[in-house]
């Protein structure tokens, strides 16, 4: 899906998420490149920190505005979203109390990106086509996105 394709209404928002999946999907394959331990680690803690802000703008603001223009034609893919993203966030905590040196470290951060890819896939394909089959206009949730990244940047 490239956003520029996107319709005026939905650019921001759907553009912003689609920003966070090339640059997540970029550091798994630099961390599938990585030779030493110092950055492999340097690595896991960046997905680890941009995937929990991506999932809390999802989570937050844009699954329940999505929900909310019609819950019959999306709330099944939400709630699959939401339960993707529940396994996600376990990986990413165990990761965050690990370093390479712990003997599942890397087995944990290839599932993490296995996990994304699925999710990213569903969204890119399935739920992000439908929304904009329907004409939906998330410039509202788009602003609130904007304004709410820089406060999960910095506590993540």
């Amino acid at each position: 899906m490239n956003k520029s394709d996107l319709p005026t209404g939905q650019k921001d928002a759907i553009g912003s998420l689609l920003n966070d999946h090339r640059k997540v999907d970029k550091l798994f394959k630099d961390f599938e490149k990585a030779k030493s331990s110092e950055e492999k680690q340097q690595i896991a803690i960046t997905v680890c920190n941009e995937l929990a802000v991506h999932a809390a703008l999802e989570e937050e603001l844009f699954y329940p505005a999505v929900r909310e223009l019609s819950p019959e034609k999306f709330g099944k893919l939400l709630d699959e979203a939401t339960v993707e993203h529940a396994s996600a966030k376990d990986l990413i905590t165990q990761i965050a109390k690990m370093g390479p040196e712990d003997e599942l470290f890397d087995a944990k951060v290839t599932v993490l990106g296995e996990y994304v890819r699925h999710h990213v896939k569903e969204e890119e394909e399935q739920l992000f086509p439908k929304i904009i089959d329907e004409k939906c206009d998330l410039r509202p949730v788009a602003k609130q996105m904007e304004e709410r990244r820089p406060e999960l940047s910095k506590a993540a």
